[in-house]
């Protein structure tokens, strides 16, 4: 019985993975990411986050009572984190897209607060709804740890525009800093 759950199991995964298609921005069973402008440059672990259905289509929380659809707040993905659609412990055929629109129905009524109430905690209340590897405390701070330890960049691209302006911000601070040190 085991075998054959794990066999179903990489052939959801397998299944997934050929359909994500960073040209056509479609990452089905995904978590997706991508830096906001100024502060993803001082801290490139902290960005954008949005979820996407089963066909790959992107929902995020993009502002104050909008929940976005295929046009993230902030651009294209820059990195994504494929989840495992077996993990989901909630009942239903579709569970996971119902988890997804459900969480997006109740972030069209919430006002979005920066630090609180994000893009990133929509996303936990996905997951957190589709009771995502059996738990129900998905929160920002996780997501956002995992993101970064789980996400893989969606090209060369991808990885520059995430780590590029971080690193010339280093490099300025540190020629500053050399240079106000040689004085």
């Amino acid at each position: 019985m085991a075998d054959v759950v794990e066999k179903d199991t990489m052939k959801n995964y397998h299944i997934a993975s050929e359909k994500i298609n960073p040209e056509t921005s479609r990452y089905p069973y995904c978590v997706v990411w991508t830096p906001i402008p100024v502060l993803s440059w001082l801290f490139p672990f902290i960005g954008h986050m949005g979820i996407c259905t089963s066909s790959g289509v992107i929902r995020d929380f993009a502002g104050p009572y909008f929940v976005s659809e295929d046009n993230m707040a902030f651009g294209r993905p820059t990195k994504y984190w494929m989840l495992d659609v077996s993990k989901v412990y909630a009942s239903g055929s579709n569970a996971w897209d119902t988890a997804v629109h459900d969480a997006s129905e109740e972030y069209k009524h919430r006002m979005h607060n920066l630090c609180c109430d994000n893009c990133h905690s929509h996303v936990a209340m996905a997951l957190n709804l589709m009771r995502y590897e059996n738990s129900s405390s998905w929160n920002m701070v996780n997501l956002c740890l995992l993101a970064l330890i789980h996400g893989k960049h969606v090209s060369c691209a991808g990885f520059l525009k995430t780590w590029l302006p971080f690193l010339m911000l280093m490099g300025l601070i540190l020629t500053v800093a050399l240079a106000v040190n040689l004085r």
